[in-house]
């Protein structure tokens, strides 16, 4: 049985953020959120108390959830956190981007043979944008279960990975494809 978890507004934004970024923080907030920092607060220590996000030390100043001494310590989204948001665990993201470089890539995409089983949402997200036709939000939504704006956030960092991601229309509707050169 899966557990159902219940996230506020302001969780799913700073989690959602957090997984389209290379370092998984999930500070700075985003701009989306406003200027409420002791609601911001409260959520981060909830999802930190919940285990869906960590405290670790970091370096970069923007990133800072609090200091110890001289340590700066940020906050950053676990496995648990990426399940909550239907996102895959970070490792699986990392495997899939290793996967999907190199110079046999464009050769896939230019001329592909068969389509490959996708072992992964992200994974298989990537093998929809690569069709000729590309995919659509409500495509995209209905074949990972994911929602729309983790949906957007997922295709956000594939972008902020390399991948070279179009958007058009097909009848009013936006569609997103990957480039071939990508």
């Amino acid at each position: 049985m899966t557990k159902i978890i219940r996230l506020t507004d302001i969780q799913l934004v700073l989690l959602s953020t957090a997984a389209a970024r290379d370092n998984g923080s999930l500070l700075p907030p985003p701009d989306t959120l406003g200027d409420g920092p002791a609601r911001i607060r409260k959520a981060v220590e909830q999802l930190i108390r919940r285990g869906l996000a960590a405290e670790t030390e970091f370096a970069p100043a923007g990133d800072v959830w609090r200091t110890d001494g001289e340590h700066m310590i940020g906050v950053i989204i676990t496995d648990e956190g990426r399940a909550a948001i239907h996102v895959a665990p970070q490792a699986e993201v990392e495997a899939l981007s290793r996967e999907t470089e190199g110079p046999d890539v464009a050769h896939a995409i230019e001329a592909p043979a068969a389509p490959l089983p996708a072992r992964t949402k992200t994974a298989h997200v990537l093998t929809m944008l690569r069709r000729d036709e590309g995919a659509t939000l409500a495509d995209l939504v209905a074949a990972t279960g994911w929602l729309s704006h983790t949906t957007r956030a997922a295709l956000t960092g594939l972008r902020k990975k390399g991948h070279a991601i179009e958007r058009g229309k097909r009848d009013d509707v936006t569609v997103y494809h990957l480039k071939a050169d990508a």
